[in-house]
């Protein structure tokens, strides 16, 4: 496996841990930054306005700076309030926090228990941004260490005795989009179609199997990414498929695919294996797929990337299928 593609897919994938652990420590540091501010034990008296003054804040409103004297045990403390929203008059009655262990020190307010609460919140994020990297880390180790592509030679593979090649196009309807596999004739094989749309939770895509005659529906979630600012080479990641992260579901069944940024520019070329053995290559493709069109219709530079030459050795056209709607649904580049 090259390396830009293991590095791409643990960035990826511990994309939630490089968030909530800095996010961790700063709200542990700042609680226990608070809890040396701590005025919680402060005692409660009541103080009088000797002087009030006006001034203007940073947004011209009107704040007061208020000077007061406080009693504590018969002896007479001074202090003072700066930029307080209310008005006060001499005279007035004001409440003063003061420190028991040493009266001269005084607040308007108490830190109560945020301290507490930033501290045991970032100890969560803390805790689940360590889980989520372990977890990276050990996909990654699992996925190393199973039959992947990059064992596997593809060399020569679309001229092996056995291997057919296949078209994939998007279904472009504007509301409710879709994909089509068609062989050499146009003979439609296998689609999927978006049969309900969802702006919010899953959608359903109807997979129509025409060479066995199936139909199944499938609950669709819309693409996540673990990524930010567009890092790296993974624009999408994942969804959902029928509640699973539709990797997950291509893994169990033995699939592993491997590409990389270089594998044919413009088009990227995706090979997938089997359970070790060469089970398909994807190519990108341009907008009209099938290579013996009309020369006005053949277009270089792939579009988008909802099209596909595929080349395999299989009958499973259902896995086929949606090998290549998980590529394209994530614009996915990197290594699975």
């Amino acid at each position: 496996m090259n390396i830009e593609n293991r590095f791409a897919r643990l960035m990826r994938d511990s994309g939630p841990a490089r968030f909530f652990v800095p996010l961790g420590i700063i709200l542990i540091v700042l609680g226990i930054i608070l809890m040396s501010f701590n005025t919680d034990d402060y005692v409660e008296t009541a103080g009088k306005v000797t002087s009030v003054a006006a001034d203007t804040d940073s947004e011209d409103k009107t704040v007061y700076d208020i000077g007061f004297t406080y009693t504590v045990e018969g002896r007479e403390y001074t202090g003072n309030y700066e930029d307080l929203p209310e008005q006060y008059s001499a005279g007035d009655e004001i409440k003063v926090y003061y420190d028991p262990k040493n009266p001269e020190n005084i607040t308007n307010s108490k830190t109560g228990l945020l301290p507490l609460i930033m501290i045991g919140a970032g100890a969560l994020a803390l805790v689940y941004g360590v889980l989520k990297t372990v977890k990276a880390f050990r996909r990654s180790r699992e996925l190393d260490e199973t039959p992947k592509a990059p064992a596997v030679s593809f060399e020569g593979f679309r001229q092996d005795p056995g291997v057919k090649e296949y078209y994939c196009r998007h279904d472009g309807e504007m509301l409710k989009p879709g994909y089509v596999l068609e062989d050499g004739e146009r003979n439609v094989l296998f689609e999927g179609k978006m049969v309900k749309q969802a702006l919010i939770g899953a959608r359903v895509f109807e997979f129509r199997d025409h060479i066995n005659g199936t139909v199944t529906e499938h609950e669709v979630g819309h693409t996540t990414t673990q990524s930010y600012d567009n890092e790296f080479f993974s624009l999408r990641s994942w969804f959902d498929f029928d509640g699973r992260n539709v990797w997950d579901v291509l893994h169990e069944r033995g699939l592993r695919m491997t590409t990389n940024v270089r594998s044919k520019f413009p088009r990227l070329i995706y090979e997938v294996s089997r359970d070790g053995a060469p089970f398909a290559l994807i190519e990108t493709s341009g907008m009209y797929v099938h290579e013996d069109e009309a020369a006005q219709h053949k277009v270089n530079i792939p579009v988008g990337c909802y099209y596909y030459r595929v080349w395999t050795n299989s009958g499973d056209l259902e896995t086929l299928f949606l090998t290549i709607f998980a590529v394209s649904e994530t614009e996915q580049t990197i290594v699975e």
